[in-house]
């Protein structure tokens, strides 16, 4: 039964990542400590943490594939942003050793409250106004109805950000693309399909480095990783589908409403 509910736990967190490119460690993290008591083993904050980062390659390999058959996926700015978000994830995983479990609840709420913030504002997430072409790197999407759009960066500005997110994503376990998806389509012009399909591979890239060194620290729960990918891997595929397929502003309602209560708990739990 147990085994169960983690390889549903995996389909869901990767099918609701995939939709929304966060990746699905936003759901595995809190769900990993909820659980600890039902499963047979309990589960320290670092070990969900590690747990999820191991996870979020596979969701984050199924998800690029998925998207790069609709040709959503920008392998050249993912690269020059994962020369940020892969330090920043080491050195998130490094950080994320000093937490203590109460320390890591209320933390983790107040970053879960703050991702439901960022999400309300994802959803309508466009270029800011007066935002012109950067004179960096100029890339060009030629959407399915044949319009062309161009967006554009600088690649050091770029890189400072993935950082940035690399860090939190290796601290705190999730995938970082609910911080990457704003910032690529507000400050960088991205096409929003392009910036989730694109969030999914740096995810990929980054969750490699940042679950190494949780591995190295004894920090993955191995029995639960792989009882996770099966249902993360198959859900990766099927956001995507979704992605492409229907507009998710109603899942994404529900998944703001989860993690503001989730995030009240966890704050609650670890002050009590």
């Amino acid at each position: 039964m147990e085994w169960f509910i983690l390889i549903l736990l995996g389909l869901f967190a990767g099918t609701l990542g995939s939709i929304v490119g966060l990746g699905g460690g936003i759901i595995i993290v809190p769900a990993l400590l909820f659980l600890s008591g039902i499963l047979p083993a309990e589960i320290t904050p670092q070990e969900a943490v590690g747990t999820s980062l191991f996870v979020l390659i596979f969701t984050g390999l199924s998800s690029t594939l998925a998207y790069m058959k609709y040709k959503r996926v920008d392998y050249k700015s993912g690269w020059i942003f994962f020369i940020g978000s892969g330090p920043g994830s080491l050195a998130g995983s490094w950080v994320n050793r000093m937490f203590t479990d109460d320390s890591f609840s209320v933390w983790f709420g107040l970053f879960m409250i703050a991702m439901a913030i960022v999400l309300m504002f994802k959803e309508r997430a466009a270029p800011l106004p007066g935002m012109k072409a950067a004179k960096g790197i100029q890339r060009t999407y030629t959407q399915p109805d044949g319009s062309v759009i161009t967006y554009s960066y600088q690649p050091l500005a770029g890189i400072l950000i993935a950082f940035a997110v690399g860090f939190l994503g290796g601290l705190f376990g999730i995938g970082g693309g609910s911080l990457m998806v704003p910032v690529m389509v507000m400050l960088f012009m991205f096409p929003p399909h392009v910036a989730i399909g694109t969030s999914m591979f740096i995810i990929f890239l980054s969750s490699i480095t940042s679950s190494g060194i949780h591995a190295a620290m004894g920090n993955v729960n191995w029995l639960y990783a792989i009882a996770l990918i099966p249902g993360a891997y198959a859900g990766g595929k099927l956001g995507a589908y979704i992605n492409n397929k229907l507009e998710s502003k109603t899942i994404m309602i529900l998944l703001r409403l989860v993690l503001v209560l989730v995030g009240i708990r966890l704050i609650y739990q670890g002050i009590s």
